[in-house]
């Protein structure tokens, strides 16, 4: 069976052509670096993804500060996490690495804030 996987490690976005015979790689073809063969082998174990978004701040000088997480998690449990997040409302003043949520759904990963928020 061929699949084709757009990588999505970094700008490049390789197209890469895979040859597989009950899901192992016989060939890969379009990589243009080993990190591509990398995410292909991913993506057919554990796929893997990060979340970049937004929460709710209270007394802030702007209403929502940017998150991220601090690591990737399946991507089987970004809606999951999606859930948890949306209802996470955070006190003013935040700065940049604070931690919003500590080890959200038991997945070993932090909730961190991407931008400062000052007071009102």
């Amino acid at each position: 069976m061929r699949k084709i996987f757009t990588c999505i490690v970094c700008p490049n976005g390789c197209e890469i052509e895979v040859d597989l015979d009950d899901n192992k790689i016989i060939k890969i073809e379009g990589a243009t670096c080993k990190k591509g063969k990398e995410y292909v082998n991913q993506e057919l174990t554990n796929p893997q993804r990060n979340i970049a978004t937004s929460v709710k701040v209270i007394n802030g000088d702007l209403e929502i500060v940017s998150v991220r997480l601090s690591n990737s998690i399946p991507k089987n449990k970004i809606f999951d996490v999606m859930d948890e997040v949306k209802n996470i409302k955070v006190d003013a003043p935040v700065k940049i690495g604070d931690v919003i949520k500590s080890n959200i759904l038991n997945l070993n990963v932090d909730l961190i804030a991407t931008k400062n928020i000052d007071l009102v």
